[in-house]
């Protein structure tokens, strides 16, 4: 039967089942990842993506189907969400669609163990043997099979007694030299100096404190014992949690995590949601939290990719309004891969924007240079939409192990920078009258993090491009010159909380495309 063209463009475009069929399949050994057989050889079974042609939706009436279930499938706050905030149109699409459950079944068929199912990619995880994978290769509806990547944990580690605050505040190097404002109030304690350098401060005497806000946090794993996460009036609020390393639903310390599993979760959490009058304050102490738990810090694996594009699903699938994390991804990836398209994280988080989910996360701790056709980032700083973050010290001087840009396609990144040097926290292994100052660009996220819940709170109805545009146009940098850094280290500067919100901005568009030789 031929198909006509209309009929070959409607498959085309909704990823329908027969489209498979209209096409010879290509060899099983053109679909398997080089990486993927050697790995095998080397460690005995491994784990790996695999993606599918399609959805296995068969025509229109079927889709619409699926995508009413696709709706169901979200809460009601995820639906508002997307509704004031999607940039694509409707509320769900062909992304939403689960995975085809024939498709899973032969794949499990054929031995190999199912980890992790990605609606937005389209594919599995699974673990299997060099036999296994050439089977599930063989199978008509898979695309490719692709090992799945292991990633680094952007770290924290103490500051020293030397990288201690010295009670500057609101620090730049722009616009006249350093600045010192007066004092932070003391309710903030240890965090007024990293809370009052992006200007959040004003921003709670506003009254904006993230109240109403739902912040996702992907780590390691998030023990919430600490005095600061429980004060009388006052508890954390967490409204969902997974652990996706022991797949079951405590996000918090469990039997058989290592000592340290909990700690760098932790750290972050603190930096956002702590409130200890007078001690230490988290820069959004009232948003509500969902944490997902996608990172082993044992030595059995490295982090894997699997777990963190499911925990931003999670994330997106309970109505957060953004997601932070601290993780990256390089392992069989070169910085000419970081364009924005290649990376399955990266991929994830563009899919995430466009549901008008903030996104932010840590450019990594690989160092910069002045060079601006090298780079040092980790996948998925180099996400469209994402806002990838430098670290800086109490001064505004870019920190000595922050990482610099550009992306493969010569984008601006990191865009913009926070206090990552000796940055205030609670303790992991106290929970009482204790904190602890640490370094990383895993701790000037979710400074800037707290601070994107802030100004969530004050416009609800901003979309990811134009927060991400106004944070640009008040990062400090950008008002002394006009532009970026062109050594791709700060970005458009560290940012104004306040300005971004209610100072009136010229709006155009603040971040043109780097041209830049790239050399890999």
């Amino acid at each position: 039967m031929r198909m006509s063209s209309a009929t070959i463009l409607l498959c085309s475009v909704l990823g329908v089942g027969s489209s498979h069929l209209a096409q010879q399949a290509s060899p099983t050994s053109e679909k398997i990842h080089p990486q993927m057989t050697r790995l095998i050889r080397e460690r005995g079974p491994a784990k790996g993506w695999v993606f599918f042609k399609d959805k296995g939706v068969q025509g229109p009436e079927h889709l619409s189907r699926e995508l009413w279930s696709a709706r169901q499938d979200l809460t009601p706050r995820a639906i508002e969400r997307r509704r004031l905030r999607r940039t694509d149109p409707g509320i769900v699409d062909i992304h939403d669609v689960r995975v085809n459950p024939a498709y899973v079944n032969q794949v499990v068929g054929t031995g190999a163990q199912l980890s992790i199912q990605s609606r937005w990619l389209n594919a599995v995880s699974v673990q299997g043997t060099v036999e296994q994978f050439e089977a599930i290769a063989a199978l008509p509806f898979v695309d490719r099979v692709e090992p799945v990547r292991r990633g680094v944990l952007v770290d924290g580690w103490e500051a020293s007694a030397s990288e201690l605050p010295t009670g500057k505040t609101r620090a730049s190097r722009f616009g006249g030299g350093v600045q010192t404002m007066s004092a932070p109030p003391a309710f903030y304690g240890l965090s007024g100096p990293q809370l009052d350098q992006v200007n959040l401060i004003r921003l709670h005497e506003r009254g904006y404190t993230g109240d109403g806000v739902v912040i996702g946090i992907l780590d390691t794993g998030f023990h919430r014992g600490h005095e600061a996460f429980n004060q009388p009036g006052h508890v954390v609020d967490v409204l969902a949690e997974y652990d996706f390393v022991n797949d079951d639903g405590n996000a918090d310390i469990e039997a058989g995590d290592s000592g340290s599993q909990h700690s760098h979760g932790t750290y972050i959490l603190g930096v956002i949601g702590a409130y200890l009058p007078n001690e230490l304050m988290g820069g959004a102490y009232d948003a509500s939290f969902i944490l997902a738990k996608t990172e082993d810090t044992t030595n059995e694996y490295q982090q894997e990719e699997d777990f963190y594009v499911a925990g931003l699903e999670f994330i997106e699938n309970n109505g957060a309004d953004l997601a932070t994390s601290s993780l990256g991804y390089i392992d069989w990836y070169t910085q000419s891969d970081l364009d924005g398209l290649t990376a399955v994280t990266t991929v994830a988080v563009n899919l995430a924007t466009a549901n008008g989910l903030h996104c932010l996360t840590a450019a990594g701790n690989s160092g910069h240079d002045a060079d601006p056709s090298t780079s040092a980032l980790i996948a998925p700083s180099d996400a469209f939409e994402v806002i990838t973050c430098g670290a800086v010290d109490e001064f505004g001087a870019p920190a000595s192990f922050t990482s610099d840009g550009p992306s493969a396609d010569g984008r601006t990144k990191p865009e913009l920078v926070a206090r990552g040097v000796a940055t205030w926290t609670v303790c992991a292994s106290s929970d009482v009258d204790c904190t602890m100052a640490v370094n990383g660009t895993s701790l000037s996220t979710p400074v800037m993090a707290a601070m994107v819940g802030c100004i969530v709170d004050a416009h609800p109805n901003w979309s990811v491009p134009k927060l991400r545009r106004r944070l640009f146009m008040s990062g400090d940098f950008f008002r002394a010159n006009g532009t970026f850094d062109a050594d791709f280290v700060l970005g458009y500067g560290v940012p104004d909380a306040d300005r971004a919100s209610f100072l009136p901005i010229e709006e155009r568009q603040a971040a043109p495309t780097a041209t830049v030789d790239i050399q890999r």
